[in-house]
């Protein structure tokens, strides 16, 4: 879920009047200043996320206490799917499944998307600029452009309260300027405290099937032995996981690669019995897809990067006993 949204932040202290267009320092304290708050401020909020021709509403809490950042995300479609991440794990509710997954909590961010950072990896992959814009739900904003240096990842665009720096929009725009995927709140309070009541899921779970990730210590694990020959520029494996896959009979391989911003996940599961078919390739919004069988095994990268980033991960994945071969330099994307 969390590949599907965007970076929601805050801070109490209000910036000095910028000019027009400000330089790069300038952009990076805005920032920064997003990054400090989402971790510090209490708030409730309703937004539409619109990712290619679907749209949804979901409301947003976030909660923070004795420095821990606890949330709580609530699809008002009709499903009654519901995010809970607590400081330990991050719960899945998903009531017309019946299934509640179970998840280690990796990071300190936002179930919305998390954005760059400043610091030289951001100057390294990205430039920044920062502008006026109008106004959105009566507050003046300025405009944030997060511009990618290469294909190999996609933009940002953000419009921050200019007393909180708080983003009443963001997209996420592709190598032409177009937008992919975008969040448009339509009401956003800073609170000063949030109940822990506020927290707690709204789903009846009784006769609900719990499934835990990372917890399994199991003999057949597909795709172990598995290495990467080589990855976009900037991307490299950050984390393996053991993942328990709904309709897979053994745990699959499950490979993380970041620039240290954008991520891809990629699965390695048992190939089909009719034979290895040729790549398959998926778009819907922002999130790309690509699969390919190798050495009898169904590799599948999945992010919210362009589909180049995809299809050069998952060719770079390999067996243990491929990866002495030459490697290929990525496809121009």
């Amino acid at each position: 879920m969390r590949r599907g949204f965007a970076a929601v932040a805050c801070t109490l202290v209000a910036f000095a009047t910028l000019p027009a267009h400000a330089g790069a320092d300038d952009a990076s304290a805005w920032l920064r200043r997003m990054t400090e708050s989402l971790a510090s401020l209490n708030y409730d909020g309703l937004f539409t996320h619109s990712s290619g021709a679907q749209s949804e509403t979901m409301r947003i809490i976030h909660r923070v206490e004795d420095g821990r950042s606890m949330e709580r995300l609530v699809s008002l479609d009709g499903s009654g799917r519901e995010i809970v991440r607590t400081p330990e794990e991050v719960h899945f509710y998903m009531p017309d499944r019946r299934v509640v997954l179970v998840e280690p909590r990796s990071d300190d961010g936002s179930l919305l998307r998390a954005l760059p950072s400043p610091g030289p990896k951001l100057d390294a992959l990205y430039t920044l600029d920062l502008r006026r814009g109008t106004r959105l739900l009566g507050r003046e904003v300025r405009v944030l452009d997060i511009k990618p240096r290469d294909a190999y990842r996609y933009g940002y665009r953000l419009w921050l309260d200019e007393q909180s720096a708080m983003p009443l929009r963001s997209e996420v725009v592709d190598g032409e300027g177009r937008t992919v995927e975008a969040i448009h709140f339509t009401r956003l309070d800073v609170r000063d405290r949030i109940g822990a009541g506020e927290l707690e899921p709204a789903v009846d779970t009784a006769g609900f099937q719990w499934v835990r990730s990372g917890k399994r210590t199991e003999p057949r694990v597909a795709g172990s032995g598995w290495q990467v020959r080589r990855a976009p520029p900037g991307f490299r494996l950050v984390a393996r996981r053991v993942q328990v896959v709904p309709g897979v009979p053994v745990p699959v391989q499950h490979l993380i690669f970041s620039d240290g911003f954008a991520s891809v996940s990629v699965f390695i599961e048992p190939g089909s019995a009719k034979g290895p078919g040729p790549p398959e390739s998926a778009t819907i919004g922002s999130a790309n897809a690509f699969s390919t069988q190798v050495g009898g095994h169904m590799v599948t990268a999945v992010g919210e990067v362009p589909a180049a980033t995809v299809r050069d991960i998952a060719l770079s994945v390999a067996p243990l006993e491929a990866t002495a071969a030459p490697a290929t330099e990525p496809k121009d994307p």
